[in-house]
């Protein structure tokens, strides 16, 4: 496994849910794959010992250049591109809320980035209606993008959103999603914050702590997801997850 230092959710989830298999982890900074040593030589290593490996880092191509030598899955647990298994986890969480999570309309509030990226691709694998709202400059490509919230949030249901870096908050002001927004979404609508969410910035207090946030157990998915993961990559050939 190769995890930054700040990560908790995917890295709980990942660790624990090897343990819980039956196997071990053995943890490493992600910079350890910034050395001067090539990659190849690296996994060619680890292919002696390793039957998947977990990676959290910001290049994917770091990643998919693993996987061309590896014997063993590699896993994108987080790129500055995507993070699959994160929304992978969300849509199966949505599933056990929602009648049919597949015909809901979804909505991602927030710039193009990781996990609005990872919603998109979900997206166009599953047919979702999907669409963005965001300031312009921050579109994503080949997406029904908004730029007034309130025509955005209507006939929505499900809106997620993701946290700012402090550079870019003067640029979202009026971006954030209050539960005076929410009121004007579907009936049974609801609120998926990607975590770390940070209350007066992306999302309001006040509507966080109402009935349209998903909960803190929307994420304890995460771990049988994680798992699923895991069994799913170690039984195929050749295969980046």
């Amino acid at each position: 496994m190769f995890f930054l230092e700040t990560s908790i959710r995917t890295r709980v989830t990942f660790e624990k849910g090897v343990n819980l298999l039956g196997g071990h982890t053995i943890l490493f900074p992600p910079e350890t794959l910034d050395k001067k040593e090539e990659i190849k030589d690296v996994i060619g290593y680890l292919n002696n010992w390793a039957d998947a490996i977990i990676v959290r880092h910001s290049n994917i191509e770091l990643l998919e250049r693993m996987a061309k030598y590896s014997n063993a899955p590699v896993i994108n647990a987080m790129t500055d591109v995507n993070h699959p298994c994160e929304v992978l986890s969300d849509l199966y969480a949505l599933s056990k809320l929602r009648d049919d999570c597949l015909a809901d309309k979804y909505l991602f509030c927030g710039r193009k980035c990781n996990i609005g990226l990872a919603w998109r691709e979900l997206a166009d694998v599953m047919k979702l209606d999907f669409s963005q709202y965001c300031p312009k400059g921050y579109e994503m490509e080949n997406v029904n993008v908004y730029d007034d919230i309130r025509s955005a949030i209507i006939g929505k249901d499900i809106i997620c959103t993701d946290s700012l870096p402090k550079e870019l908050l003067p640029d979202f002001t009026d971006y954030q999603i209050t539960l005076d927004l929410m009121m004007n979404a579907n009936k049974g609508a609801l609120l998926n914050p990607c975590p770390p969410f940070f209350r007066g910035e992306d999302v309001s207090a006040s509507v966080v702590d109402s009935g349209f946030f998903v909960g803190y157990e929307f994420k304890r998915h995460l771990l049988e997801v994680q798992q699923a993961i895991l069994i799913y990559c170690m039984e195929q050939e050749e295969i980046i997850c």
